[in-house]
């Protein structure tokens, strides 16, 4: 398969992560996105922005913050993951860090050269805590993550 990068708009991006992510809704914000087609349809689309946890946004470092790829297409993560750092590099940036379920293998990481520097805690009860309330809190997984980066 011969697959292609692509710029997308973020609506376009947005749109696709809301009617194809297995288990989240797009962000409301990024840095930038790309695309991964295949015959001219969009099979892929990576988000990237700032980093969620305040402590790594340190000002070189970006997060991605959504990959989502149609079932069927191997190794379209991976192309998506590795061309997210070569942005993000040629940005200037050092660091660009992920999270995935800890139910997830991480295989497309991996094999973009990514590592992993540890687990987060659950949150069984997502985001919301009583200092802080949060009401969108059920619309996100929240088993522990593992982290990722690559730098």
């Amino acid at each position: 398969m011969k697959y292609d990068l692509v710029p997308l708009e973020q609506r376009e991006a947005k749109a696709f992560i809301d009617k194809h992510h297995r288990h989240n809704v797009a962000p409301i914000a990024d840095k930038y996105r790309i695309g991964l087609a295949l015959n001219d349809e969009l099979v892929g689309v990576v988000m990237v922005g700032r980093p969620i946890a305040r402590h790594n946004d340190n000002g070189s470092t970006l997060e991605v913050i959504r990959c989502c790829v149609l079932d069927g297409h191997k190794n379209a993560c991976s192309k998506l993951y590795a061309a997210a750092w070569r942005v993000a590099r040629n940005l200037g940036y050092s660091r660009l860090i992920t999270y995935t379920l800890i139910s997830e293998p991480g295989t497309s990481l991996k094999a973009a050269g990514w590592r992993v520097i540890g687990q987060t805690q659950a949150r069984p009860k997502g985001w919301d805590t009583p200092s802080r309330r949060r009401k969108m809190a059920e619309r996100y997984p929240t088993e522990q993550k593992t982290i990722w980066e690559i730098n």
